[in-house]
């Protein structure tokens, strides 16, 4: 009787003590990994796991309202012209858990400066505008959403839009350096931009997270020809978004554009500004340096001064940049914009119109 006693105590005593050192084990590895100067840059996230679980402000920022006056001295009609000239529809992806975390926040601060901006999930919310569309939830679905909300867009918006852009709930996106770059391209043109990788597809492919771009010459060979009977475009659910979506453009000879500036300089960003502004936070072994499409920079020359998007951004970050790139002002300074010629033309032809009346 004292024997198997002491043989239950002894294998208690086993499972104890393995429990314990599994649980100190584990404890001394996760303070490692908090105090790594690693696991700090990892704030900046690299994947959309690392993000799920971050939510935004609980209380309302405001819209700077307190300074209306002070930006009334802004000279916007360059801005004003090209919104009415070139007019972009958004539709950003995102699903029920993310509606009042993210898709709201990109609602309040870039979604606002769309033409016409929706939210693609699987849950109606007539607060976003979300549309529900007929496809699950979760990476495995990504593609048939896409599928699914440009044949959307194409049923109800073709002709209200020029240009329409796909953008995740992390993404944070300039619409009018967006406008600017597009303004030399016609939409009836088959092309798209974004920030162009150079794996599985010939002519590169635009990474989903930095959001691209079709025109609707592209929109329309996408819905009509892809979505029906090509063989270049997957039929399945599955499958990586972007890439799926670049070998489909690829099949219909929709142009994989250079969304560079003049300098050489990106425009389209798969990371927050410091991945790419602070030389040595993204590793040369990591991915991004082996399908980036173009030479890319690390340090101030990284990012093109009329950059586009950056992905990765957590909707309090939604905030900060709203105020730097639209409120916050270096006093003394003023930035002189030449009217881009297409826009001089349509200014002196409404002149033109209103003298000859």
């Amino acid at each position: 009787m004292v024997h198997l006693r002491l043989g239950k105590w002894q294998t208690v005593n086993k499972q104890f003590i393995l429990t314990l050192s599994i649980g100190v084990t584990a404890g001394f590895v996760v303070a490692y990994v908090l105090l790594t100067p690693d696991a700090i840059r990892r704030i900046d996230f690299h994947t959309s796991q690392e993000m799920a679980h971050l939510a935004g402000p609980t209380m309302d920022p405001g819209d700077h309202s307190i300074e209306e006056e002070f930006h009334q001295m802004e000279d916007r009609e360059v801005a004003n012209r090209m919104y009415n000239k070139v007019r972009i529809l958004c539709w950003v992806m995102t699903g029920p858990n993310n509606h009042e975390k993210r898709a709201k926040h990109v609602k309040n601060t870039w979604g606002k400066r769309c033409n016409i901006i929706l939210f693609m999930s699987s849950k109606e919310d007539p607060s976003l505008p979300a549309v529900a569309l007929p496809v699950g939830e979760g990476r495995d679905n990504l593609w048939a959403k896409t599928k699914e909300a440009f044949k959307y867009v194409y049923n109800n918006y073709k002709d209200k839009a020029d240009w329409f852009m796909k953008a995740d709930d992390d993404t944070y996106v300039v619409l009018e350096n967006l406008r600017y770059m597009l303004l030399p391209y016609k939409s009836s043109e088959p092309i798209y931009f974004g920030c162009k990788f150079k794996p599985y597809v010939k002519q590169g492919y635009m990474s989903g997270g930095a959001g691209y771009v079709l025109s609707r010459e592209a929109l329309n060979r996408f819905v009509e020809v892809g979505l029906n009977n090509s063989t270049g475009c997957s039929k399945k659910n599955s499958g990586a978004e972007d890439v799926e979506m670049g070998k489909c453009m690829e099949a219909l000879n929709v142009v994989a554009g250079d969304s560079r500036d003049p300098m050489g300089r990106g425009r389209f960003f798969p990371f927050v500004p410091e991945h790419h502004l602070i030389p040595g936070h993204v590793n040369k072994d990591f991915w991004y340096w082996q399908y980036i499409y173009y030479e890319s920079k690390e340090g101030m020359n990284c990012c093109s001064d009329n950059a586009v998007s950056f992905h990765y951004v957590s909707p309090n970050q939604m905030y900060v940049l709203e105020y730097l790139i639209y409120h916050l002002r270096p006093y003394g300074i003023s930035f002189h914009v030449d009217m881009p010629q297409e826009l001089q033309d349509s200014v002196l032809g409404n002149l033109n119109k209103t003298s000859s009346r």
